[in-house]
């Protein structure tokens, strides 16, 4: 990237004081699509899923499952002999470790999801994001696809998926004629 963008950038909201509205916003980036570059890589901190969490995130998605929610089962008839994390839940908090706030990209779905090895409580996970491609989609935003490997102790993988992300053009006319759906939405494109 040639110039700084974390933090850089600020929503500066009137609903607070203007000296607040000012600050730059912790963990924003302002990227646009000529920013991102393929093959570039981060790596979360490390984080730990503890019961309470565990069992928060499942009250609140209703998943009393045995494998997550009953002690029990898990060890007396389960198949791992101990309760598992929810597969959702390593999915949001993997992904939530390198999440980053910027503000011209939106969330275009997700692929390849797959569940490789599973998850416990008191297990330790981090995650690493690669960008993989992009190409011009749209008249005013580029499609950006990106690897997450959520991974659990020293290194075993546990989870991959690939992000997809439209994010806004810093100049849209360097990339007119290129955009595969020519500014239609995905429902005009369907047709």
């Amino acid at each position: 990237m040639s110039s700084p963008t974390v933090g850089v950038h600020s929503t500066n909201p009137t609903t607070m004081p203007a000296e607040h509205a000012r600050l730059p916003v912790w963990n924003a980036e302002n990227w646009f699509y000529e920013d991102f570059e393929v093959g570039h890589k981060i790596r979360s901190l490390r984080r730990t899923i503890s019961e309470g969490e565990s069992m928060q995130f499942n009250a609140l998605v209703t998943d009393m499952h045995p494998y997550v929610a009953d002690e029990i089962f898990a060890t007396t008839e389960g198949q791992f002999g101990r309760r598992l994390v929810a597969g959702a839940f390593v999915f949001s908090a993997g992904l939530g470790l390198v999440a980053t706030n910027c503000i011209n990209a939106f969330s275009y779905g997700y692929d390849k999801l797959r569940f490789i090895k599973p998850t416990f409580i008191g297990d330790t996970i981090y995650t690493i994001r690669t960008n993989m491609e992009k190409r011009p989609k749209y008249k005013e935003l580029g499609l950006i696809r990106a690897s997450y490997e959520v991974f659990k102790g020293e290194g075993e993988l546990v989870l991959y998926c690939e992000h997809l992300q439209t994010v806004k053009y810093r100049n849209a006319a360097d990339f007119e004629g290129q955009a595969r759906d020519s500014g239609q939405t995905e429902k005009t494109a369907e047709k």
